[in-house]
């Protein structure tokens, strides 16, 4: 195949949105180091990536896999437990700090409230604009200047 046109890999990824992405994460793991599947033939990398989506020598699955790998801002750890510790510290940090929950549990939305119903309890604005000042008017009506 001299020429790899869109043609020849819509058959293989029928959304053309999809093999655009596809192909522009082949050509990036291609530049980083991976192996081709096909002969470079003096080609450039996101025409290397066409090829081989056209001539099927990559799994759907695999250029997936990559492109979902290259696009996490976070990659998740091995050791769960320390995953564990670490939301659990920020949930304690975000109730401390009167924030929403991280993980919305039961028992964090419990604290919250909790801690949301002492400071009702305890508010020190309990009187009114009207019982504050007596001058301002409360009845909804507003005076009209004098002309």
């Amino acid at each position: 195949m001299a020429r790899v046109t869109v043609e020849d890999c819509i058959v293989k990824v029928p959304n053309r949105f999809n093999l655009v992405m596809y192909a522009s994460q082949r050509a990036r793991d291609i530049s980083a180091g991976s192996a081709e599947t096909v002969e470079r033939d003096n080609d450039k990398n996101p025409v290397i990536a066409l090829r081989e989506i056209a001539e099927d020598t990559l799994t759907l699955d695999e250029l997936q896999e990559s492109l979902i790998l290259g696009l996490q801002k976070q990659q998740l750890g091995d050791d769960l437990e320390e995953d564990l510790e670490v939301t659990e510290s920020l949930s304690q940090d975000s109730i401390i700090l009167g924030a929403t929950p991280i993980d919305g549990g039961a028992a964090d939305h419990q604290t919250a409230n909790t801690i949301a119903a002492d400071a009702e309890t305890t508010s020190p604005m309990t009187e009114t604009l009207s019982d504050a000042n007596p001058d301002i008017q409360t009845t909804g009506e507003a005076e009209k200047p004098e002309d």
